[in-house]
C-alpha cells in the first residue's frame, strides 16, 4: 500500500493507535495591523472579529474533536495571558505560558517540546496560530488526523499548504515536489517539500502561483517530540540547552526565575528560519517534510482588508450588491463600494466612497485603504516613537 493509499485508511480510522497529540496555540503576538481594535492587552487572538467567540476560543474549538483541552498548551504574554485564561478555561493554567520576553516562533514552539521530551517524547505536537480563520471544520479534522499518523512515523515534519488563490506577499510559499507515493488521485496527496521561501516581491510571488506546484504557508506544523526536539539541537545548538534548563525546572519553585533568565537568551527567530529551511536543503528526498493540502477554507486574516474579504463570503455582515461591510448602529450607504467599517453604536454614512477601512474605537480612529492598510503596524510604532504609549 502507497502512503497515499494509507492516508486515506488513516482518515477513515476514528482511534490514533495510542498516539497522543499535544496542540500547542501561539498566541503572543500584538496584532498591531488590526489597531485600533487589537491592542497589546486586547490583541487581534483574543478579539471577536468573525462572529460571537474570540479568535483563539474558536481556535481551540476546532481541534477538541481530536485532542483533550488537558493536552493542550498555550504561549503567550503577560499581557494576555488572564484573558487567555479566562476564555479558554478548559486548558489547565499550566499550561499557559508566558514568555519573558517575546523570540519569535522557533523558542515558542519548541518550548511545549521541551517540557515534554522526558515524560512524552513520542507525542504528537501540532502548532496553531491562535487568530487564522478555518471554514470547514470537519476537513480541517481530517487532514490533521492523517498529518498526526505521519508525523509519528519515523522523522517526518508535517506541513500544511494552502493552494494560493493570488500573488500575496505578505505569506510565506512552500515549494512541493513528488507525489510521496505512486497510488491515484485521492483526497489528500502527500507531496514532498523542496523549499521555503518567507515572502517574496510580488513579482517572485506570480512566479509561484504561475508555476502551480507552489502553496502558501499556513503556519501549522506537525511534528513529534522526539524530531522536534532533535531538529532543535541540530539547527540551533544553542537554543537547546536553554530550552533544556527551562523543562528541568519545569513543576519547581525555581521554574519562573529560570524561564525569565534563560528564554530571553534564545535566538528571536521564527520556526521556518531555524530549522523548516535548513531542513529542506537536504533534499526533497531526505528532508522528512511533507506537505499536505490545507484546502479547508483557511485564512489567516492578516490585516483589515483580510477580514474584509473574510466577511464579504457571509450574509449576516456583507451587502453583496455593493460589497461594503458596515458593522454600525445604522447606515446609509449612496454610491460606495468596497468598504470596511467597524463603528459600534454610531449611524454611518458613505458618500462615493470605495476600497476605505474605517475603524473606530472609543479612544481612536482609523481612516486607511485596503491598499494601505496593511501599513497600519507603522501606526502603532509612531504611536510608540512618540511617546503616545498610551494608545497601544
Amino acid at each position: 500500500m502507497g502512503l497515499n493509499e494509507t492516508i486515506q485508511k488513516m482518515t477513515s480510522d476514528t482511534q490514533f493507535a495510542g498516539t497522543r497529540f499535544a496542540p500547542v496555540i501561539l498566541a503572543g503576538g500584538s496584532g498591531t495591523r488590526f489597531w485600533p481594535r487589537s491592542r497589546k492587552s486586547r490583541a487581534k487572538q483574543v478579539l471577536a472579529l468573525d462572529g460571537e467567540r474570540t479568535m483563539i476560543q474558536q481556535t481551540l474549538e476546532r481541534l477538541l474533536p481530536i485532542a483533550d483541552a488537558g493536552d493542550v498548551w498555550v504561549v503567550t504574554n503577560d499581557l494576555l495571558a488572564e484573558v487567555i485564561c479566562a476564555q479558554l478555561p478548559e486548558v489547565p493554567k499550566a499550561h499557559v505560558l508566558r514568555e519573558p520576553a517575546a523570540r519569535n516562533t522557533a523558542p515558542a514552539c519548541a518550548l511545549a517540546a521541551f517540557l515534554l521530551e522526558k515524560s512524552e517524547p513520542d507525542t504528537v505536537i501540532g502548532i496553531f496560530p491562535s487568530d487564522h480563520v478555518v471554514k470547514d471544520g470537519p476537513r480541517f479534522i481530517e487532514v490533521l488526523q492523517a498529518g498526526i499518523k505521519l508525523a509519528a512515523q519515523g522523522e517526518t515534519i508535517v506541513v500544511l499548504g494552502v493552494t494560493p488563490t493570488r500573488a500575496e506577499t505578505g505569506y510565506g510559499y512552500i515549494e512541493v515536489g513528488d507525489v510521496v507515493s505512486g497510488g491515484d488521485t485521492d483526497s489528500l496527496i502527500a507531496r514532498r517539500v523542496r523549499r521555503f521561501t518567507e515572502k517574496p516581491e510580488k513579482a517572485k510571488a506570480e512566479e509561484f502561483v504561475a508555476a502551480g506546484n507552489f502553496a502558501w504557508n499556513g503556519g501549522i506544523f506537525l511534528w513529534s517530540v522526539r524530531t522536534f526536539t532533535a531538529a532543535i539541537r541540530e539547527h540551533c545548538p544553542a537554543m537547546a540547552p536553554l530550552l533544556e534548563k527551562i523543562a528541568a525546572a519545569y513543576g519547581t519553585p525555581e521554574f519562573d526565575a529560570v524561564f525569565a533568565e534563560a528564554y530571553p537568551a534564545c535566538e528571536n527567530i521564527s520556526v521556518d528560519y531555524a530549522v523548516l529551511e535548513p531542513r529542506s536543503k537536504k533534499g526533497e528526498a531526505d528532508s522528512g517534510i511533507i506537505c499536505l493540502p490545507g484546502d479547508f477554507g483557511w485564512n489567516d486574516l492578516g490585516s483589515w482588508s483580510a477580514l474584509h474579504e473574510h466577511h464579504m463570503a457571509m450574509p449576516e455582515y456583507c451587502n453583496q450588491k455593493d460589497a461594503n461591510v458596515v458593522q454600525a448602529a445604522s447606515d446609509v450607504v449612496i454610491e460606495s463600494r468596497g468598504n470596511y467599517v467597524f463603528a459600534p453604536g454610531m449611524a454611518v454614512a458613505l458618500v462615493g466612497v470605495e476600497d476605505l477601512v474605517i475603524v473606530q474605537t472609543e479612544d481612536a480612529l482609523l481612516i486607511t485603504t485596503k491598499a494601505q492598510c496593511q501599513d497600519v503596524g507603522k501606526v502603532v510604532k509612531r504611536l510608540v516613537d512618540t511617546g503616545r504609549v498610551a494608545l497601544t
